[in-house]
């Protein structure tokens, strides 16, 4: 179900589609004095609108999959590493690196590094409002410290001659490419995320911008509907009724 605001967006393009539409039915009446209100200069005005409304979406789209494959990619991490550990601990190798093994694990787990509780994480709310750049600037540094652990991890591992599982999940090379899968999932997150910021500001900015976006270019075209043709005429009621509003974005 598209959100509220997606939603107040595509109505006010819209509305404005058929504003166009009625002043194109006043013929040679309608003929402002302002460039940005003719009916050439609406219609490239409209053009635009639809075009970053559809950007946003799609740039959205984009988004919403790369953030189902990080999960997906990850979903994995904390067994793997404690998997690692225990394949580390009956290796023969030095309790020192099992110990720094497993204080590399507690943080993967999300515990504190003394074995403290582990910091709770709650589960994604599909009602939720969409992610602000700061929810996307906290939630990524968490992805990066995941990372960081696990690439500590299979050095650590790797360094000791005894770690030589048997097992192919748990061996090096199979470690590096997972540890490759991660990057390439969080760096494709980062990047779709940028691409749907940059659609949603061209699209507010064409949308909204208090000098020349649709809906003050609307507000505009109603204002002069009103003086060629009076307050109680019938072509102000038409254009009258249309609403526009300035929706708050998420």
């Amino acid at each position: 179900m598209p959100s509220t605001s997606e939603t107040g967006h595509a109505k006010n393009v819209a509305n404005f589609e058929d504003l166009i539409s009625f002043c194109n039915g006043y013929g040679a009446t309608y003929n402002p004095s302002k460039a940005a209100l003719t009916i050439a200069e609406l219609t490239t005005l409209q053009t635009n609108a639809k075009a970053s409304l559809q950007q946003s979406k799609t740039t959205k789209t984009s988004f919403d999959n790369a953030t189902n494959a990080r999960q997906t990619a990850f979903k994995d991490l904390k067994p793997l590493a404690t998997k690692v550990v225990n394949a580390l601990a009956v290796s023969g190798a030095t309790p020192l690196t099992v110990a720094d093994a497993k204080t590399i694990n507690r943080k993967i787990q999300g515990a504190k590094a003394n074995g403290g509780t582990k910091t709770p994480t709650t589960p994604a709310d599909p009602n939720a409002p969409a992610p602000t750049d700061k929810t996307i600037s906290t939630s990524q540094q968490s992805y990066d410290s995941l990372i960081d652990h696990f690439t500590k991890m299979i050095e650590s591992v790797s360094q000791d001659a005894n770690y030589k599982p048997n097992e192919t999940e748990l061996q090096v090379a199979t470690l590096q490419t997972k540890l490759d899968s991660l990057k390439t999932s969080n760096t494709n997150l980062v990047n779709t995320y940028t691409n749907w910021s940059n659609a949603r500001i061209n699209r507010n900015s064409t949308l909204y911008n208090p000098l020349t976006g649709l809906v003050q270019t609307a507000l505009e075209v109603k204002k002069y509907v009103k003086s060629v043709f009076g307050a109680s005429s019938p072509q102000f009621k038409q254009v009258s009724g249309l609403e526009f509003t300035n929706v708050k974005d998420r």
